[in-house]
């Protein structure tokens, strides 16, 4: 019995060393830099941090589909090195000797990508699915909603008019003011005449002079 028991289990071994290796079928490289995205807070890759990380992958597709049933042993890891880099397929959880196709895995961890970076602390540049393209990033929302940036763009363009209006009016007022004023000077002065062919001064309304010209033909007639 425990014959039995041994030769499944190494039959069950070899059979797993087939699926998981590099290049497989359905199998993705996964690189991790744990040092570059934590710096002196960098935790290091041991046994716990596999069993997480098949617990995610396990985790993500029972997410992706509501009819999976895949278990932690579901998920192979292989050819793990200590710059921490390895390949993983997943089994089917019915038979346990066929892989899981590639693409429902691939969508299973796009799905949950976010997930899986978050358990870990890193993200899509320090925790690579070299197979697996990176999900976008979350647009990111300006602190002040756009609908008040445009207000307040609207309300400066109205405030500017308003001013400008008010300037030129004041302007205008004044070089209307301005234009009375001389109109009136102008008024009060009488343009120069010629009388009998001989020029004469204009009489100054305000100060009522005399013109010179009467002025000394008067004192040569009266003094004849």
């Amino acid at each position: 019995m425990l014959r039995a028991l041994l030769l499944t289990l190494s039959a069950v071994a070899i059979a797993h060393a087939e699926l998981c290796k590099p290049d497989a079928q359905n199998a993705f490289k996964v690189r991790i830099s744990i040092k570059t995205a934590l710096g002196d807070n960098a935790y290091a890759w041991d046994a716990n941090e596999e069993y997480l990380f098949k617990a995610m992958v396990a985790f993500a597709m029972r997410r992706y589909s509501s009819k999976s049933t895949t278990q932690i042993s579901n998920v192979l890891l292989c050819n793990v090195t200590d710059r921490v880099s390895f390949w993983f397929v997943v089994t089917d959880s019915s038979k346990n000797v066929t892989t899981v196709p590639g693409s429902e895995v691939e969508a299973a961890i796009r799905m949950n990508r976010n997930r899986i970076n978050s358990a870990f602390l890193l993200s899509d540049k320090t925790l690579q699915f070299l197979k697996i393209t990176s999900t976008l990033a979350p647009p990111v929302e300006p602190s002040t909603p756009v609908w008040l940036i445009v207000f307040g763009v609207v309300l400066c363009l109205i405030v500017a008019g308003i001013v400008f209006l008010i300037i030129s009016g004041i302007q205008k007022h004044k070089k209307k003011n301005k234009d009375s004023t001389e109109r009136e000077n102008l008024e009060e002065k009488v343009e120069v005449t010629l009388e009998n062919g001989i020029p004469c001064e204009a009489l100054d309304l305000k100060a009522s002079h005399i013109n010179g010209v009467f002025a000394a033909d008067d004192e040569r007639f009266t003094s004849l």
